[in-house]
């Protein structure tokens, strides 16, 4: 019997990449699709496929053992601006599991990584473990140094030296995973709005020659929230006048990587990959 996986999948198209990885491993994969956040057509790529409710752990936790799965993976995004709506726990009709993570494990931390390690350790609790989130795709992550035939300017060049330190500080204090800079400017930070709204606030600030740089959080969990770039990223890049984009090389997941370096090139944005102290 092929080994069994269970991926509960959020918006955009890492669940593809994860769920295609997996089965290129030969295994048996169910996805457990987020009603509202995932993407349909991963009922092709799955051979078992439900939609879920959010806070509905139980089920979670049902289904996986009926599929007989003992491995989890967490992928795709779910949006964090939800959080902050009336009575938004209610919202979601959670049982209790999802109850007990709320008031119980992360009573005292109620940050998006913390409760995701809450959920970890229920899942634990229930025979299911929570996996790396990349393991199925590691040729999807960002290498290091320059992965594009474009490369920076001086002055863009100078932007990344003056920025990459204070990204990371960002990243240190919780606050977001990515900034713009533009002629040692800080332009936009990353916060709740995530890094697509950004980058067009971004492009609203300043028409050009702006860097987004992108990092992981100092201890990044690989189970969570892993910093992800695609070709729609650089079609915002372009579209608000972006001159370089710039992550963490082996932390930073680039959905359809040659067709984001591809259109890299065509729009003359330099894509650097760049490590910790580096």
């Amino acid at each position: 019997m092929a080994k069994r996986l269970v991926i509960v999948a959020g918006s955009g198209q890492f669940p593809s990449l994860a769920t295609a990885g997996a089965k290129a491993a030969g295994l048996e994969v169910c996805v457990l699709a987020l009603r509202g956040h995932a993407d349909p057509n991963l009922i092709e790529l799955a051979d078992q496929f439900r939609w879920i409710p959010l806070a509905r752990i139980g089920r979670w936790i049902k289904l996986a053992r009926k599929f007989g799965a003992e491995e989890l993976i967490l992928a795709g995004g779910v949006r964090k601006t939800e959080a902050f709506r009336p009575w938004r726990i209610w919202r979601y009709l959670p049982d209790w599991r999802a109850m007990k993570i709320w008031f119980s494990r992360a009573r005292s931390d109620r940050r998006n990584l913390a409760i995701l390690a809450a959920l970890a350790d229920e899942l634990k609790e229930a025979g299911i473990t929570v996996i790396n989130s990349i393991k199925y795709c590691p040729e999807a992550m960002a290498e290091e140094g320059l992965m594009t035939k474009v490369g920076p300017s001086e002055v863009v060049a100078g932007d990344i030296e003056f920025a990459w330190p204070i990204a990371q500080k960002v990243a240190e204090m919780d606050i977001g995973q990515a900034l713009a800079v533009r002629e040692k400017d800080i332009i936009a930070v990353e916060a709740i709005e995530g890094t697509d709204a950004m980058i067009e606030r971004t492009g609203r600030l300043t028409r050009s020659g702006w860097t987004l740089i992108k990092v992981a959080q100092v201890h990044q969990d690989m189970r969570f929230d892993v910093p992800t770039v695609g070709p729609e990223t650089i079609e915002k890049l372009h579209r608000n006048g972006a001159a370089a984009l710039v992550v963490q090389a082996g932390k930073t997941l680039m959905i359809d990587k040659q067709a984001l370096l591809k259109l890299a090139e065509k729009y003359r944005i330099a894509v650097i990959g760049k490590s910790i102290g580096r």
